[in-house]
């Protein structure tokens, strides 16, 4: 079964209103005004001239411990550097930019972990946009606060991002939100994308580009620029501990996994994304599962080498690329550095344990 003729999986739709839900082909809702066809790399540049308008350009940055531990010239894509801290602000900002005019009084609601919530949450301040954002009951207090600064309502429910999302989508049924898809919109993958089309007018000359998949919007970014504009090999990552991504890319499936057990929130969904899984499968050259302790030791490694409070779904690249080994000897290889927000005292445990 491809993942274009999957079955519908919602047994009760509704059609009578643009709030109520539409057959989604995966198991998330999405409702009328979400267009599930990738963008493509045009789709991308356009999306460049109103999220520069907004946001800086990010650094690519030589790593020096890195490129002597593999005999490379490794490079940091330092989307850390963005306004909060995370990639996934190019998506909200072009997203919300282009928000159809009806929206505007109910505003926007989303799920979230709390990196895709700041997205939302700052491109709603920008344009004048009520954002209410649902984390799950355990969510970073940091990024939560973070979210409140921005204006967003943070609601609490559920136990992981999963739950958080079904209660996201209720809401937006029942008072008339646009709901912003964390995955499901191109317009969000489009802008997430703009980073990588700042990597090849810097860095043209690409053997590998790693990045971690949790919804698979950033990978799916850097398949429509880095590799499609360049001879760049792009490889995802994922935590074996949440693999549902990776299962539906290897399996050509949209079926949940029963398994999430990673401490990386940013990459932590039993759930893949139909939008996203299609570009993947139609564009990733290679997906590898890594170890939460691999995780773990990323982390720790970075800070210790680089001074960078990198977030756990980071490390993925990190750990794809010590997978690859004496490969990657004599390469140009970059990976991001998708988003610093990390808890401090998580990240004080792992520099002191992984040392």
């Amino acid at each position: 079964m491809s993942v274009t003729d999957a079955p519908l999986l919602h047994a009760i739709i509704y059609v009578t209103m643009s709030k109520d839900p539409v057959e989604s082909p995966d198991e998330t809702t999405v409702f009328p005004y979400h267009e599930l066809s990738p963008p493509t790399t045009t789709d991308i540049w356009r999306a460049r001239n109103r999220v520069s308008r907004h946001l800086p350009k990010t650094p690519l940055v030589r790593s020096e411990a890195l490129s002597a531990e593999f005999d490379a010239e490794v490079y940091l894509k330092r989307e850390d550097t963005l306004p909060t801290g995370a990639f996934k602000v190019r998506g909200g900002v072009n997203l919300l930019s282009t928000l159809d005019s009806k929206f505007h009084d109910p505003g926007v609601i989303a799920a979230s972990t709390g990196n895709h919530g700041q997205s939302i949450a700052y491109a709603g301040r920008q344009f004048d946009i009520p954002v209410t954002i649902v984390v799950p009951e355990d969510a970073n207090q940091a990024k939560v606060a973070a979210m409140e600064r921005l204006g967003a309502t943070v609601l609490f429910d559920g136990g992981d991002f999963d739950e958080a999302r079904v209660q996201a989508e209720t809401l937006a049924s029942e008072k008339g939100y646009r709901y912003v898809h964390s995955a499901n919109e191109p317009a969000l993958v489009a802008g997430v994308g703009t980073a990588g089309l700042e990597i090849v007018e810097e860095l043209p000359d690409i053997d590998y580009l790693f990045c971690p998949v949790g919804g698979g919007s950033s990978a799916s970014g850097y398949c429509l620029t880095v590799g499609a504009l360049t001879e760049a090999t792009v490889i995802g990552a994922q935590s074996e501990a949440a693999p549902a991504m990776y299962r539906a890319w290897a399996n050509d499936h949209l079926e949940p996994h029963d398994r999430m057990e990673t401490f990386a929130e940013g990459i932590a969904t039993r759930v893949p994304f139909a939008l996203t899984t299609r570009l993947l499968r139609d564009r990733l050259d290679d997906f590898q599962l890594v170890s939460e302790d691999a995780l773990k030791q990323g982390v720790g490694d970075l800070y210790r080498g680089e001074r960078i409070p990198m977030e756990g779904a980071c490390a993925a690249s990190l750990a794809a690329m010590r997978q690859r080994g004496d490969e990657l000897s004599g390469a140009t290889v970059v990976f991001p550095i998708s988003g610093r927000n990390i808890d401090l005292e998580k990240l004080e445990t792992l520099v002191s344990k992984t040392a």
